[in-house]
């Protein structure tokens, strides 16, 4: 789909409420902490390539070595190969969500068994941006929006790097 047609489905009021209704079903947290649709639905990508700025691969750690995950990254649902993941971007572990000047950052969710389930980029103006799975980019608020259950669980690592 060209970049102009994803534009109006996101313009569009009939399927952006549509859209909506099962989002906010699934992230309730964004009705109270505010978001909105930045882009159509697509399996080009997931959250953590979205986080990594690729829009061309699905990245995940799976055994079966289908989908894209860093080289020499252990290809395992955990918070240390995520972390490892981002590390090969320039990302470092940090203190906290804060928009920092010359920084970009990454949040990482993890569900109640600690295992890996979302990542967001934080933007220059200090919101976030995630993509939903095989759904819909957003611009979310804040980190909270999509945490709980539903949603992505709880956050659990902030890295950044230099821009």
């Amino acid at each position: 789909m060209g970049k102009a047609k994803g534009l109006q489905l996101v313009s569009n009021n009939a399927w952006v409420n549509y859209v909506k209704t099962f989002i906010e079903r699934d992230f309730p947290n964004l009705v109270i902490h505010g978001y909105k649709l930045t882009s159509p639905d697509t399996t080009d990508y997931n959250c953590v390539a979205w986080a990594a700025e690729d829009d061309q691969n699905w990245w995940w750690p799976d055994a079966q070595n289908e989908e894209y995950w860093p080289p020499d990254v252990p290809r395992e649902e955990t918070i240390n190969a995520f972390e490892q993941a981002f590390q090969t971007l320039g990302y470092e572990v940090c203190e906290d969500d804060t928009l920092e000047p010359g920084f970009q950052k990454i949040a990482i969710y993890v569900n109640s068994n600690k295992t890996p389930t979302h990542v967001a980029r934080q933007l220059p103006d200090g919101k976030w941006t995630s993509k939903l799975g095989q759904d819909e980019d957003i611009e979310h608020n804040n980190l909270q929006g999509l945490t709980g259950n539903p949603g992505y669980g709880e956050v659990t690592c902030i890295m950044k790097r230099p821009i």
